[in-house]
């Protein structure tokens, strides 16, 4: 048996073994079964998380989706980020005709074949993108959205000698990797902390023999960090929220509502101008957002009507009543959850298919009816001035 990609530590009464994989690599899967096969051993732990490990393990895990509950809940940015690493995976998977994560569902399928314990190591991808997202700002937060949507378009292939390369990295550092260089600090929420983790529940995985199947790039930090003691309840805790965001969210509707209540009094004809300039900018800002997403008419209508009254309540968003609406008349049904992972590797297919088109139309009604905060705000502002 090969040694190559293959570290093995000794601590206290414990033996690991690490199996650095390429995540979309023959090779890899092949690896870990010959390691399971020839060790035995007492756990096998993968790089997944629950959320993960449910969808490899549940072939009917998207006809269970509720977009309702995705958009309620707030987690349609999300979610894009989550088929944005799908078809990153399908979209290198297919061109070397093997399945992505293929070494992950054989050290399921060796755990079940040999009775070890298998282990979920890493943490919730939930847990990571919250803390990603905590720390990048308004401006980072656009940047890493424009990212991920190129990310899911990009028509580049891979040479097999660059997928040998990837090896070296994680499938979600690869895809944020030029993310990562503009915002260093990144680094640690995305690889350190995972490191931390991942060495953690390495380390208390039962049995006296453990085999970790691991992304190829966590070997290295895991190596250094398994020799320590980490807390996994504080690095799971999602870090609370800035109140200068918030602040300022409110801020802005209570003096763009003081601005054109103290205008229509001295000068109701002004007061009227600036009501309808913030009505036309946010509303048509938004309505464009949907528009672009091909969201139906009555959902561009929404959008129109939603954005001026949700752009002075920050606890409300354009976007969720637009999808909503959209997700009514155009429910998504089993069909458009099966084909997401072959839709997503077009611009057509990502824009035909109910699920995506829904997820687009709640981010760009937001992001227009934010556009047109400003724009219509600052046009509120001249119009104060030149009537005081």
């Amino acid at each position: 048996m090969s040694e190559e990609n293959i570290t093995r530590l000794k601590l206290d009464d414990k033996e690991f073994i690490l199996i650095g994989t390429a995540h979309v690599s023959k090779n890899s899967a092949e690896q870990v079964k010959e390691v399971v096969d020839s060790e035995n051993p007492d756990a096998i732990c993968i790089e997944l998380d629950e959320q993960r490990y449910q969808s490899i393990v549940e072939e009917n895990k998207w006809r269970d989706t509720d977009i309702f509950k995705v958009i309620k809940e707030k987690k349609a940015t999300l979610l894009l980020m989550n088929l944005a690493i799908s078809s990153f995976q399908n979209r290198m998977a297919k061109q070397f005709d093997i399945n992505p994560g293929q070494e992950m569902i054989q050290g399921i399928k060796s755990a079940e074949e040999t009775g070890a314990d298998l282990v979920l190591a890493d943490r919730n991808i939930q847990t990571t993108f919250s803390r990603i997202w905590g720390g990048i700002g308004l401006k980072g937060k656009a940047t890493l959205l424009m990212q991920i949507i190129g990310s899911i378009f990009s028509k580049e292939s891979i040479t097999e000698e660059e997928l040998e390369k990837m090896k070296n990295q994680d499938t979600i550092n690869t895809i944020l990797n030029e993310f990562t260089e503009s915002f260093p600090k990144l680094k640690t929420p995305l690889i350190d902390e995972r490191d931390q983790y991942l060495a953690q529940k390495i380390k208390d995985a039962p049995g006296k023999k453990i085999v970790a199947v691991l992304g190829a790039a966590h070997v290295p930090g895991i190596t250094k960090e398994i020799k320590k003691d980490h807390d996994l309840k504080r690095l799971t805790e999602i870090p609370p929220k800035s109140k200068v965001p918030k602040i300022i969210g409110w801020s802005i509707p209570i003096l763009i509502i003081a601005l054109i209540a103290y205008t229509f009094i001295s000068n109701p004809s002004a007061g009227y101008q600036q009501t309808l300039s913030w009505i036309l900018w946010n509303g048509s800002f938004s309505a464009l957002g949907v528009l672009i997403a091909l969201g139906h008419p009555l959902t561009i209508l929404t959008a129109f009507v939603a954005a001026p009254i949700s752009s002075l309540n920050p606890l409300i968003a354009a976007g969720w009543f637009a999808g909503i609406v959209q997700a009514y008349i155009r429910r998504p049904s089993v069909r458009d959850f099966e084909k997401l992972s072959e839709d997503v590797f077009s611009i057509k297919g990502f824009w035909h298919n109910n699920v995506t088109r829904i997820l687009l139309i709640v981010v760009l009604a937001n992001l227009g009816s934010s556009l047109g905060t400003f724009i219509g705000g600052a046009d509120v502002i001249r119009l104060f001035f030149e009537n005081i």
